[in-house]
């Protein structure tokens, strides 16, 4: 009885398998196998880990998450009262602002040159050159206008895509709850102030819906939950203390740091800003992202297949 359900399991498998083969030679010839590959990054997360940061910003954070609260705000020259503004002013100025690098964008002469580099537009130029060759000028005329008129159009719709995701972007902006100690008195204060001018040594405070604005150590907490799937891909919310707590094998495991690009499920905390903007963990995420090649888009990429068979039928 065995040994036929196991033949009847060859039987199933073999033709799927036969199937699968046929369709990896077929998306290979097609070159769209990068289409249906699992990407490393997507593979990590969905077991549950996130990328591994580089090793001295690993160091970095692993101490602070091991020292006590007096040592880590001593070694950031500040206290649980937070920093001065005169001293918030030089920071900033010394660090720069808090926020993540991004793309930066083309200038005008190369977004119009990368417009007019398409397989349709250097076909259409091959025949344009063809038939000034030909001296057929009508051809050549109308074949020019052709390829001005759609990369200009392209020049234009694209321009007006970036600046309205500008628009966008500028009219969001979020804000933190930064404690300073007030000019006259000297007693602490809580201010909300824009996420980009914080900077490592200020005590923020965090409470339910809030976004974590930059790598901190959690000085105080009360039933803190931060949801941080967007860091290392879990669905539940992860709760955070004040203590250290065991020794962690990442900086993501230490139950007493907090990340950029993490939000507040529940509970209130007071914690440590100890990197912001680009040195933060998630700044070298972006960075790393940044720096991998992009690829064409699907829309791009059969505009091209397309391009290239008639390029092809041409010959």
């Amino acid at each position: 009885m065995s040994d036929s359900i196991e033949a009847t399991g060859h039987r199933t498998r073999a033709p799927l398998r036969r199937f699968t083969e046929g369709f990896s030679r077929f998306l290979q010839r097609r070159r769209a196998l990068r289409h249906f590959a699992r990407h490393p990054l997507l593979g990590a997360l969905a077991r549950g880990h996130a990328p591994a940061a580089s090793g001295r910003l690993a160091a970095e954070l692993l101490s602070a998450a091991a020292e006590s609260q007096s040592e880590a705000l001593r070694r950031l020259d500040s206290d649980m009262q937070g920093l001065s503004e005169a001293e918030a002013i030089k920071r900033l100025a010394r660090d720069g602002p808090n926020e993540v690098d991004h793309e930066k964008p083309l200038p005008g002469w190369l977004r119009l040159w990368h417009c007019y580099l398409n397989p349709f537009n250097l076909l259409l130029t091959a025949l344009a050159g063809l038939s000034w060759l030909s001296a057929d000028a009508r051809a050549t005329v109308v074949i020019g206008l052709m390829v001005t008129l759609s990369t200009l159009l392209r020049f234009v719709q694209e321009g007006r895509s970036h600046k309205a995701a500008e628009s966008l972007r500028s009219m969001v902006g979020n804000t933190a709850t930064v404690v300073r100690p007030a000019a006259a008195s000297g007693t602490p204060q809580a201010h909300e102030l824009p996420v980009r001018q914080l900077v490592a040594g200020d005590v923020v405070a965090l409470s339910a819906g809030d976004m974590v604005p930059a790598d901190c150590r959690v000085l105080t907490a009360r039933d803190l939950f931060l949801a941080q799937s967007a860091m290392t891909g879990e669905a539940v919310p992860v709760e955070k203390f004040a203590d250290p707590g065991d020794a962690a094998a990442g900086p993501l495991e230490a139950r007493n740091l907090v990340f950029m690009g993490t939000s507040v499920a529940s509970g209130t905390a007071t914690a440590l800003v100890l990197a912001t903007g680009p040195r933060s963990y998630f700044g070298t995420l972006a960075a790393r992202a940044q720096a991998v090649e992009t690829v064409p888009n699907a829309f791009q990429a059969g505009v091209n297949s397309v391009s290239w068979l008639l390029i092809r039928f041409a010959r």
